[in-house]
């Protein structure tokens, strides 16, 4: 068992993976009632771009004010992300998804009632710290309770609602395009804010964090529902030799032995944000604007790149668990290199030829189906599975800060870039930082398909150990 200040030592020997069985029926439940974490996340990011326009119109914003409107959630997403993974430690899983619920719940109904644009800022902040608790909280629930040979398409269901939820604010904004109703864009999302408060009440907390707390009657009550009878004392043997001995410290994330798991799981964040993903998809009207296509063509084609986004999520998932999680990202990666090098390309030729609006479209569909059948995949997957119990919570909040703050910085950094380096140049430079996250890929990040979490934490001691 490891000691409380010291590096710890490496477990023993791990039992084989359980079977994907119990009650598969009660898993799917957990797992999209938690889910509903990722479809607010994705709600509540994308029904600002059918607000937005009736918004400035109400309050006469100026476009520095229009700016803090769209941006001011990612600063609540950083704050919320930071804040909620030594709370998840210290009270539970569960416990903090319900106070993130509370959060949606909150923000939703300020922002429908705001009578100035300065308490919606303050609302958009709310909204962001539910986004950054979920986005951190939401893919470590699941890992929890998923059996090893569906866990990383149950975490990817996170990812599948998130598309989801954006999907669905655009057509919340569609359908209030006629009356400008932008309050009512904002206030629908107090439904499913509810929904997941409600049914959280009605679901177990994690086995895993039962057992880091000694709680090990509620553990096994909890493991009896969604496993194998056969293999719940196998499963409770694997977690407690990897239980932690008193409480998390901030500071054991600088130990030696959390090195290389930190390394992968920040640095998959921090260079999967600057390749350009959210960049895309928050200018992709503006990018085929400088590729030749007019303003309704644009916003139709930006449609065309949502559905893409989530029927290709769909197809990640189901890859996820039979090609493994490494696999996937750097073939997915290598795709998002061609295709934007072919992009690039493509804006560089726009003057010269008519119908490079309508290639740069093929350009970033292709990038935008790689990106959704990979990285945004294995991104939750991947960090949620490789930290040990002891700080997997904190670990997991720091991880997302890290995807928050880069997701900030390069939005933020986007328009200028393309005023320094052209449109062309901007899209050379993020392909070839997907090149070095292939590289990254290769060097750093494990294969996790197939093992249990205690096995990956085994292992983890052992590379540092050697």
């Amino acid at each position: 068992m490891p000691a409380r200040h010291n590096t710890p030592t490496p477990p023993g020997p791990v039992a084989a993976p359980p079977r994907a069985g119990g009650s598969t029926g009660v898993i799917l439940g957990i797992t999209l009632v938690v889910g509903l974490g990722g479809f607010l996340f994705g709600y509540d990011s994308g029904v600002i771009s059918g607000a937005l326009s009736f918004v400035t119109d109400d309050f006469h914003l100026s476009a520095g004010e229009s700016g803090l409107v769209v941006s001011s959630i990612l600063v609540g997403a950083m704050a919320g992300a930071l804040g909620s993974g030594r709370l998840a430690d210290r009270f539970g899983r569960r416990s903090v998804i319900i106070g993130a619920a509370a959060v949606f719940t909150v923000g939703a109904v300020l922002a429908a009632l705001s009578p100035s644009v300065a308490v919606l800022i303050a609302a958009r902040v709310v909204l962001g710290l539910g986004i950054g608790i979920a986005s951190a909280l939401v893919p470590v629930f699941i890992a929890e309770v998923a059996p090893p040979a569906a866990r990383g398409r149950l975490v990817a269901v996170n990812q599948l609602l998130i598309t989801i939820g954006i999907v669905a604010a655009y057509a919340v904004g569609y359908a209030f395009t006629n009356s400008h109703n932008w309050r009512a864009m904002f206030a629908i999302g107090v439904v499913p804010a509810v929904a997941l408060g409600v049914g959280m009440l009605f679901l177990p907390e994690s086995p895993r964090w039962l057992i880091s707390r000694g709680r090990e009657a509620e553990a096994r009550r909890v493991l009896t529902r969604i496993r194998h009878a056969g293999d719940v004392d196998e499963e409770l043997t694997a977690i407690r030799q990897v239980r932690p001995d008193g409480g998390v410290r901030l500071r054991e994330l600088g130990k030696r032995w959390m090195v290389p798991a930190l390394l992968a799981g920040i640095g998959l964040q921090v260079l999967g944000q600057a390749t350009g993903v959210n960049t895309v998809i928050y200018y992709a009207p503006t990018i085929f604007k400088h590729a030749g296509l007019g303003a309704s063509a644009a916003i139709l084609a930006t449609v065309g790149i949502g559905i893409v986004n989530m029927v290709m999520t769909a197809v990640g998932m189901s890859l996820v668990d039979r090609i493994g999680r490494r696999r996937l990202l750097m073939t997915g990666v290598s795709v998002m290199t061609l295709a934007l090098v072919a992009l690039a390309l493509t804006l560089t030729l726009s003057s010269l030829s008519a119908g490079t609006g309508v290639v740069a479209f093929v350009c970033v569909a292709i990038y935008i189906a790689a990106v959704a059948a990979s990285l945004d995949v294995v991104v939750f997957i991947i960090p949620s599975e490789i930290y040990p119990l002891r700080v997997r919570g904190t670990a997991m909040s720091v991880t997302l800060f890290s995807n928050w703050g880069m997701n900030f910085l390069v939005s933020l950094t986007f328009l200028t870039l393309l005023q320094a380096l052209g449109t062309a140049g901007t899209f050379w430079l993020y392909a070839a930082l997907c090149a070095v996250l292939v590289v990254f890929t290769a060097k750093f990040i494990p294969e996790t398909k197939g093992r249990t979490l205690e096995q990956i934490e085994a292992e983890l001691h052992q590379r540092t150990a050697a």
